[in-house]
């Protein structure tokens, strides 16, 4: 299955909700919200205030994007704050399955995110626990960066490993 997720990294903080209506009145049903905790990547980016906030106003699917070491120690969090699907790095996780197990366990879909310079196989073991792969075109942390072009083969080979 398909689904746009736009992500509001790209909005205008100023006019965040005004922004959500209108990529809800679009057609979209999920929103990719990007967590950066600069320290796995060096940006700092939204928190769960501005996931709880926003969950007062839309119903849509928050894709949340955990660009954050050792993310499980948030988990619980995220999914209180209003997160329906919550993504983390494989790279940054200690204990990879434990993390997606946390997620679930909380009535929460669970992903997986890959640098582009992680090997589509690593996450080849995990594919019976994830709702969900983000493979990353762009390296984490900085909104605006140019399509790596060797993405789309790894987004072919991640399909043909799925």
């Amino acid at each position: 299955m398909n689904i746009l997720s736009p992500s509001i990294l790209a909005a205008d903080c100023a006019r965040l909700g005004e922004e959500i209506k209108l990529v809800e009145e679009a057609g979209a049903q999920y929103l990719h919200i990007d967590v950066m905790d600069g320290m796995f990547v060096p940006s700092l980016s939204f928190g769960l205030c501005v996931i709880s906030s926003l969950r007062k106003v839309t119903d849509m699917v928050f894709d949340v994007h955990l660009m954050v070491e050792e993310p499980i120690r948030y988990v619980a969090d995220f999914a209180k704050s209003g997160a329906d699907i919550i993504t983390v790095h494989l790279e940054a996780c200690s204990d990879v399955e434990e993390t997606l197990d946390w997620i679930h366990s909380l009535g929460r879909k669970a992903g997986i995110s890959l640098k582009p310079s992680t090997p589509i196989q690593a996450i080849e073991k995990y594919l019976d626990k994830i709702d969900l792969l983000l493979v990353m075109t762009v390296e984490p942390g900085f909104g605006g960066q140019k399509y790596l072009p060797a993405s789309t083969a790894r987004i072919r080979e991640a399909r043909r490993l799925i």
